[in-house]
């Protein structure tokens, strides 16, 4: 039995926070690096990690289950429906089981339906608590306080951890036998340096990268993809540019500028090039 742990926001140094609790239930089998593709973003990353496909693959193959940055709705409904196509592709005739943890009570939920994880060959999670934990350090100032730094919020990872259902998910599964790899879909990064760009409505929010048509930048202070397909992503329309963020920058409108920095200064996002970003940890845990 294998159990698939996919961590939305889970950085390799919150790995080795919560790394030492595990050694009573767990062997470490496999403890290595996986990049994660641009944008680091769980609209891209994940989904390219369930399909198997680069996202202009997606788009072109599945259009009616791909949505572009400029178009309304969940960007993220189908990966059970891409992850079934790829073992489908694969030849591999698994019986799966596919649950996505966003509020906290899904995860009691599924801890007392734990032994349905048994049932299939490969049990897949989604486990969004971090990502929302990192997210909630913007809009909470208690939780920017907790996580005030690097070393502040790597703590608060750990804290969290141990009193989590994810955690007492893990030591049910090791219990039944089951082997766990570890992954992510993409990392997080402080930011703290603001670069102005201009765009339009239809330009995507994200802090850290933007898609769109009428993108105006200094091309010194980001990563510029002008040729989407290229580097194979979709563009919703003839003229469509990617920009990324380096390092601890990000990428704000000219609009509202100072209250706009002031308020995602030293807060945690992801979306653009860093380490802490793109170099993405891949776990295999067996059993005790």
């Amino acid at each position: 039995k294998t159990t698939f742990l996919l961590i939305d926001n889970f950085r390799y140094d919150q790995w080795l926070m919560i790394r030492p609790l595990l050694h009573n239930y767990f062997d470490i089998a496999g403890e290595e690096f996986y990049c994660a593709i641009l944008p680091t973003a769980t609209q891209y990353a994940r989904n390219a990690l369930f399909a198997g496909l680069t996202p202009l693959a997606i788009s072109k193959l599945m259009p009616d289950l791909w949505l572009n940055d400029n178009q309304e709705g969940g960007k993220n409904r189908y990966e059970e429906e891409f992850l079934r196509r790829q073992l489908q592709q694969l030849g591999k005739p698994y019986r799966m089981s596919f649950d996505k943890l966003v509020r906290p009570e899904q995860g009691k939920k599924l801890l007392e339906n734990i032994d349905r994880l048994s049932t299939a060959d490969l049990s897949v999670v989604v486990y969004n608590f971090l990502d929302i934990l990192s997210h909630a350090r913007t809009e909470s100032e208690i939780i920017r306080e907790l996580a005030e730094e690097e070393v502040a919020f790597r703590s608060l990872t750990r804290s969290w951890f141990e009193h989590s259902d994810l955690w007492e998910i893990m030591k049910q599964l090791s219990e039944r036998g089951h082997t766990i790899v570890i992954t992510s879909d993409h990392g997080t990064i402080r930011v703290d340096n603001p670069v102005k760009v201009i765009g339009d409505r239809e330009t995507s929010p994200n802090l850290r990268y933007k898609s769109g048509r009428n993108l105006n930048y200094d091309a010194k202070q980001v990563f510029a993809i002008t040729r989407p397909e290229e580097a194979h992503l979709p563009k919703s329309n003839l003229t469509s540019t990617y920009i990324f963020a380096y390092d601890h920058d990000f990428l704000v409108y000219p609009n509202n500028f100072n209250q706009h920095v002031r308020y995602y200064k030293n807060t945690f996002q992801h979306g653009g090039i860093s380490m802490e970003e793109m170099l993405v940890p891949y776990i295999v845990l067996n059993p005790k």
